[in-house]
């Protein structure tokens, strides 16, 4: 399961397939099935197809 419109809104963490090998990880909120904004405002785009683990991160 990737994430969809349904996670839009929600806070999450994904784990990317790095290129150079290894991984990189992504943690704010959903704002498209591949985009999250990061807590300092800055928005990250991403490839699903890339996408090792990801689940939704409880609120504080």
């Amino acid at each position: 399961m990737q994430p969809s419109a349904a996670h839009i809104g929600q806070r999450v963490s994904i784990r990317l397939h790095d290129p150079d090998g290894g991984f990189r990880d992504i943690l704010g909120v959903l704002e498209s099935e591949n985009t999250v904004r990061k807590k300092d405002g800055s928005l990250v785009s991403f490839d699903q197809a890339k996408i090792a683990v990801w689940k939704i991160v409880p609120s504080k």
